[in-house]
């Protein structure tokens, strides 16, 4: 069995494997898997500055996780285009999940595969500490946890099997990863196999249609015995998957995992219009598709500077003469459309004025073109000087810039000069107070070479992309709420350590402020939905000098557990003077039964006497 990770103050050593067993498919690949592992063990990681979220260790085989502020900025309500922050609804994180409740808890992690299966598993990389430490956590806390996801050869070539997967998480986690072939036979996780491992993995999700097609079938067998769902596939978040969004409903709980919170607050960041001037740099091609996200972003950039295919449809429809082949079809009237709503904003559009290019019969040789008068035989590959030096003397103005998309023409190499010398441009610039957030995997790559720290990493584009065109990001909607703010209980309450009430659906709080009175060896906590209502109740409170009521304005359906959680002292009682079924579904799902004792409206009265959760601890009569 693996030995847990090796915190000393704050920094995770990877300098030697500390378990031995037999499970590796092949000695070749073991052998690989080996000289990977070696390569890393004197690598040095501080996860702490490699992810805001994540916990520190506080004595060796605990981790701990802190949250430092009472609001974090990226949680405050941003608009892009008319686009509230209902888009980034305030979920329920790992992070502030309390620690307690994951212990002997059966965990799923749905963990992102492009992160942890890469061809080099650069454990320097943001993305990749945060993801590891998601499950590493989860497994010191004492969680029993099973990984899914779906994976390809185009991941990683070695990747052959389930087991091969096993083996590489083995390597990089330290603790011993086993496969079991549940799925495929269609019933559940036997528990007694946390016994000959310290985490399990469940089969490729790639080989089942049933994942796609969100099947609710397949999404409760996915979920058989799980209690809690950790989502940490940021990149799956765009789309409705079973393991994602279908097995939330069978969980308990939906927390984002720390690679999930990380890159959701990134984006975040995209829409936070706080600096000016704000360029972006655009990258790719399919201009026709995202003609929705390219007007999202000239309404809230003062500019666009596009760097890939998409500058071809942007001259084509300037009236500029671009060969056929460069041509996209149906993205002349959105390229169009797309120039006029940047003129009626005043907003410039900026495409490069040279290229280098390729002639297919002197493969070797390379030549420079003028953007409009590109001779026929000759193609693009890379950006030319002047294009280089306009968008330099551009950019250097920036307070804000967002890469999205790759320098890239349809016959240019994966990664082409245009793009160092790009990343070069914005690694200064991000020295010098500029807020640069590079989104998609190949524009990360040029940017991670020169300098990592400094900028906003998003790697997945699709997600980018869809939240652009304001369409809903389900796995980000199908996690657990959380309340964006953490109660100072010791302002609120003379002694926060007196047993709780929690009256839900407040409403003018006088049967709060009344029971307030007739008990101050108690405390007394309102949740209503209607802000007016709650600072009316709070001025009351004031006025009254009562150091055992408070109120707060939320919606207790799904912030009732991330804020009773945080209290200091002992949940007693929970009333609930009008809500609906869900409200209360919610509400006594989130009450552990062996912990708290409900007190409950007469009209709930009678099923939950059966289930053994009454309790008139008051005295009192409630009608």
């Amino acid at each position: 069995m693996a030995q847990p990770l090796n915190p000393h103050n704050g920094v995770h050593s990877l300098n030697k494997l500390s378990f031995c067993y037999n499970s590796f498919s092949s000695t070749t690949a073991k052998s690989k898997l080996l000289q990977k592992a070696k390569s890393c063990f004197h690598r040095r990681y501080d996860t702490l500055s490699r992810c805001q979220h994540c916990a520190q260790s506080i004595s060796p085989g605990v981790l701990n996780v802190e949250d430092h502020v009472k609001r974090t900025p990226e949680f405050e309500e941003y608009v892009l285009d008319g686009v509230k922050s209902n888009t980034f609804p305030h979920v329920q994180t790992l992070r502030r999940f309390p620690r307690e409740e994951l212990v002997s808890k059966v965990v799923l992690v749905r963990f992102d595969s492009s992160v942890l299966l890469g061809e080099e598993l650069d454990l320097s990389s943001q993305s990749v500490s945060s993801a590891l430490f998601t499950i590493r956590y989860l497994h010191e806390v004492g969680a029993r946890v099973i990984l899914l996801s779906n994976w390809n050869r185009k991941n990683n070539s070695e990747i052959l099997s389930v087991e091969s997967v096993a083996d590489i998480l083995s390597v990089a986690l330290q603790y011993k990863v086993l496969s079991v072939q549940s799925i495929s036979c269609k019933k559940p996780v036997d528990m007694d196999i946390f016994k000959k491992a310290d985490i399990i993995i469940l089969e490729n999700l790639m080989n089942f249609k049933e994942e796609v097609a969100n099947c609710p079938k397949f999404s409760k067998l996915l979920s058989s015995g799980v209690d809690i769902l950790v989502n940490d596939s940021f990149s799956q978040s765009h789309k409705i998957l079973a393991s994602t969004v279908g097995v939330a409903q069978f969980c308990y709980a939906s927390l984002a995992g720390f690679h999930f919170e990380e890159s959701l607050c990134q984006l975040k960041k995209v829409a936070k219009l706080d600096k000016k001037p704000y360029y972006a740099i655009i990258g790719g091609g399919n201009l026709h598709n995202k003609a929705t996200a390219l007007r999202c972003l000239a309404s809230c950039c003062d500019g666009l500077v596009f760097v890939g295919m998409m500058a071809f449809q942007i001259m084509h429809a300037l009236g500029l003469p671009v060969t056929s082949d460069l041509v996209e079809k149906e993205a002349y009237k959105a390229a169009l459309d797309l120039i006029q709503f940047a003129h009626e904003k005043n907003i410039s559009i900026l495409y490069p004025k040279d290229f280098w290019c390729m002639n297919d019969h002197l493969p070797k040789q390379l030549e420079i073109f003028p953007a409009q008068s590109i001779v026929d035989g000759w193609v693009p590959v890379d950006l030319g000087p002047q294009a280089v030096e306009e968008m330099k003397s551009l950019i250097m103005k920036c307070k804000k810039i967002l890469w999205i998309g790759p320098v890239k023409y349809k016959f240019s190499g994966q990664h082409t000069s245009g793009a160092s010398k790009l990343a070069t441009m914005l690694s200064k610039l991000g020295q010098n107070d500029c807020d640069i957030t590079i989104v998609g995997n190949i524009a990360c790559n040029p940017i991670t070479k020169e300098s990592s720290s400094g900028f906003n990493v998003v790697e997945s584009a699709s997600v980018v992309w869809e939240f652009l065109k304001g369409r809903k990001l389900h796995g980000v909607l199908t996690l657990d709420r959380g309340y964006p703010f953490e109660v100072d209980w010791n302002a609120a309450y003379c002694d926060p350590t007196q047993p709780l009430v929690v009256d839900i659906g407040s409403g003018n709080g006088l049967f709060l402020l009344g029971m307030a009175r007739k008990r101050k060896d108690l405390n007394f906590l309102g949740l209503e939905i209607n802000a007016k209502l709650v600072r009316r109740c709070l001025d009351s409170v004031h006025l009254s000098g009562k150091n055992n009521g408070y109120f707060i304005a939320t919606n207790a359906t799904s912030t009732f557990r991330s804020i009773v959680s945080s209290y200091p002292g002992k949940l007693i009682l929970v009333s609930i003077q009008a809500c609906s079924v869900q409200t209360l579904i919610s509400i006594d799902q989130n009450i552990d039964g062996e912990c708290f004792k409900g007190h409950w409206l007469k009209q709930w009265q009678m099923s939950l006497n059966m289930r053994g959760r009454y309790t008139d601890i008051m005295g009192c009569s409630y009608k």
